[in-house]
């Protein structure tokens, strides 16, 4: 089988028991909808308040939400000495984290889905900027969270406190995306200024962050 065919087999398998049991997608959901209704409640700003702190808003409910898939991401490879065999098995271990990484961003990418009108409904936003950028830094700072998310959750895989350890080590790694993301976005909203910048930053931050990870994964999966 290719080095594709192996990370597809990884992708699947996650999608199908995502698909079985759901319980990454749900979680996800009903935290960030909590988290736009409640910002929604406690804040009434006019249009142009809303395009400067929707993004901060979006981007901080995809991160605290993502938590949630990415704490549960290596669950099931427990169970039953999974990850045993994962790490016995011809398969290269960076396939493995790029499967898993992908079914993530496909999980997030759904809340994405249902949040993004929601948001534009709550807050009545409307571009200034090019809206269409937005199709660009979504994926892009999505990717940040979950590449890294997903490669620190298996660091932390064996400690006992690893739903505390994973957001302590995520959030610091996390800030020049987050800036990123946000000053993008904020950009793209209001139209006060050019997003190119923190556009080229976020692909800087996921291609040095995306190959570090493939490299020292194999290092995390036969860890003892």
């Amino acid at each position: 089988m290719s080095y594709v065919g192996h990370v597809y087999s990884h992708l699947r398998k996650d999608l199908q028991l995502e698909w079985r049991s759901r319980d990454s997608v749900n979680g996800m959901l009903f935290f960030s909808l909590l988290v736009v209704v409640v910002f929604s409640l406690a804040f009434d700003p006019t249009a142009a308040v809303s395009r400067q702190i929707a993004g901060g808003i979006l981007w901080v409910a995809l991160l605290f939400a993502s938590i949630t898939a990415l704490n549960q991401a290596w669950n099931r490879e427990q169970r039953n000495r999974v990850l045993e065999a994962q790490r016995m098995a011809p398969s290269p271990p960076s396939a493995l984290f790029l499967g898993k990484a992908l079914a993530n961003l496909i999980f997030v990418a759904i809340v994405e889905a249902v949040l993004a009108p929601l948001f534009i409904v709550f807050y009545n936003l409307h571009a200034l900027g090019q809206g269409w950028l937005m199709a660009v830094v979504m994926p892009l700072g999505t990717w940040a969270l979950v590449c890294n998310g997903t490669f620190f959750a298996a660091l932390g895989l064996r400690t006992c406190n690893r739903e505390l350890l994973l957001p302590l080590i995520l959030f610091p790694i996390s800030i020049p995306a987050l800036l990123g993301m946000m000053q993008a976005t904020t950009a793209i909203l209001t139209g006060e200024f050019e997003p190119s910048l923190w556009i080229r930053l976020l692909v800087a931050y996921n291609i040095v962050f995306t190959t570090a990870c493939l490299l020292l994964f194999d290092v995390v999966l036969n860890a003892e």
